[in-house]
């Protein structure tokens, strides 16, 4: 008898417990309808907004935009489609947006019309600057001063596309621009108030003394927007464009961030100069590629056409 009641109530008990836990598995049920429903609504309305800023900030972090305007003139066709292959043809760094346009002012002959139309309608990479074509008459300052206006449509409302670039840089059309090698050496450089190139005159070694020369110089965006908005670079454009453009610097005291890429960027080593060194392969930047020659050279010793991919449609050896 005694042993049937003991019986009993184990089966009492493990019956109470299974309805306990019954009970329990319904209750963890309910709150995890309500904890996903409540984080479902959380993610609608807050974090979702904190989400995408930290999206746009990371993709802002990473990626690297630069301008190239290479300024030339408009009757430079062949030059043109010449160094849309010797840019063209460079591999970037993942991470990297490089635009190479080139700057010009107004046209002035009806074949300049029907061909540089052409040119943008099948590469867009031309900007026509309201100027009458000159070299130091404020051609290179209508190039920056208008630069705010040309993507005022990436005003940043969106948070997606300001600044347009982080740097711009100006280059001359004479100039070979190592893409890949231009950008891990910004890498690791300021973003603001930003002055880079090869500091003039040739022998001098300090950024901050002079002016960076015109073969190729580069600044960030806050200055670019500082040039269009300051009474300075509006008061004094003729001369050396370069020199020019180093006085608005040192007047409106601005570049407080300088990078002297020099030896990095140099001219062509003939005819040997104090400007000038043998190619090497810690290159920036070659400039005076005054003929095809030089180019050839330039391209051949940095073995640009490495990449070509065999094939039966050619032999090249």
């Amino acid at each position: 008898m005694a042993k049937s009641q003991k019986t009993n109530r184990g089966r009492c008990f493990i019956f109470l417990c299974f309805i306990f836990i019954f009970f329990l598995c319904i209750l963890a049920s309910i709150n995890e309808v309500r904890f996903q429903g409540l984080l479902r609504f959380g993610r609608c309305k807050i974090p979702n907004q904190s989400s995408s800023s930290s999206l746009l900030a990371s993709n802002n972090d990473q990626e690297l935009r630069i301008l190239i305007a290479v300024l030339t003139l408009p009757d430079q066709y062949l030059r043109r489609h010449f160094l849309r292959l010797v840019y063209g043809t460079q591999a970037l760094p993942e991470g990297t947006k490089i635009d190479v346009k080139f700057v010009f002012c107004n046209l002035t002959k009806e074949e300049q019309k029907v061909m540089v139309a052409l040119e943008i309608m099948r590469y867009d990479d031309i900007i026509i600057l309201n100027c009458t074509e000159n070299m130091n008459k404020g051609k290179t300052s209508t190039f920056f001063r208008s630069l705010p206006e040309i993507f005022n449509e990436t005003d940043g409302s969106d948070g997606q596309h300001y600044p347009p670039y982080h740097y711009v840089m100006k280059a001359d059309d004479d100039t070979y621009v190592r893409l890949n090698s231009l950008v891990e050496s910004l890498k690791p450089l300021p973003r603001e108030d930003f002055y880079y190139g090869f500091v003039i005159p040739c022998g001098s070694m300090d950024p901050f003394k002079h002016y960076m020369s015109g073969m190729g110089f580069l600044v960030s965006w806050d200055i670019v927007e500082w040039i269009h908005d300051s009474d300075i670079p509006k008061q004094h454009v003729e001369g050396p464009e370069d020199k020019v453009f180093g006085d608005w610097m040192r007047w409106g005291k601005k570049g407080k961030n300088r990078y002297n890429a020099k030896w990095s960027m140099y001219n062509y080593p003939d005819p040997p100069s104090v400007c000038s060194h043998d190619l090497w392969p810690n290159t920036i930047a070659v400039h005076l590629l005054k003929n095809p020659e030089k180019w050839i050279r330039t391209l051949t010793f940095f073995n640009v056409t490495q990449n070509l991919k065999p094939s039966k449609l050619y032999h090249i050896s």
